[in-house]
């Protein structure tokens, strides 16, 4: 069958290159990929909706405990303090640093929460065979947009070449939430080895309504 002829469900484009192609069936663990760019465009995986949800649960956890735990304990000459990432961030909330303090909230605790629950929201449903949440469609999509701008993991690279710098200067112990938010990055990582996007729109489509083609 020409792609002229092919149905434009059945259609995508590699979101690299633009090169266009007609999908196929594909079993778990296979992968479709483009042979122009080589940008895996389908790479379904089994009970990969409720995996995501698993992760992603794990995750939201894993950042409500590092929020509000001590993240690095200090010591230097017979001083010692702690503090938590909200302790840190509301320390800057004052004069010209607000815009720092609201830069760390936002990239660090917010958005990475808002999409794991956009995530939630759109997957759940889709597990348990429901029809697709009202607006799926657009909170996904919105978790998307979002992803560049989770920097979870950026954070704590920084925090740990920090921590080399200040090293010879003070005594660091890394806190309970530091340990977490490293665990949190795995987590995060594992999760998206199970996001497939095209899996997922296909079961949004699939679930949602359809209006009777003959109806008045």
């Amino acid at each position: 069958m020409k792609l002229a002829d092919t149905p434009l469900t059945e259609l995508r484009a590699c979101p690299h290159c633009d090169a266009l192609y007609r999908l196929v069936p594909l079993r778990s663990r296979e992968r479709g990929t483009c042979p122009q760019c080589n940008h895996v465009l389908v790479s379904p995986r089994s009970n990969a909706f409720r995996r995501v949800i698993a992760l992603s649960t794990a995750a939201l956890v894993m950042l409500a405990v590092a929020l509000f735990t001590p993240f690095l304990d200090l010591s230097a000459a017979g001083l010692h303090s702690d503090a938590s990432i909200w302790d840190t961030a509301m320390t800057f909330s004052s004069g010209y640093l607000t815009p720092l303090a609201v830069a760390v909230v936002a990239f660090i605790i917010i958005i990475p929460a808002l999409r794991l629950s956009l995530i939630l929201y759109t997957l759940v449903p889709l597990s348990l065979n429901l029809p697709a949440a009202r607006h799926a469609a657009g909170a996904y999509r919105l978790s998307e947009i979002l992803h560049p701008w989770s920097m979870a993991e950026i954070f704590v690279i920084g925090v740990a070449v920090a921590l080399v710098k200040i090293a010879g200067m003070a005594s660091v112990a890394p806190g309970i939430a530091f340990w977490t938010f490293a665990a949190l990055v795995i987590v995060i990582i594992w999760q998206e080895s199970f996001l497939d996007s095209e899996q997922i729109w296909s079961a949004i489509d699939s679930s949602a309504p359809r209006v009777d083609e003959g109806a008045a």
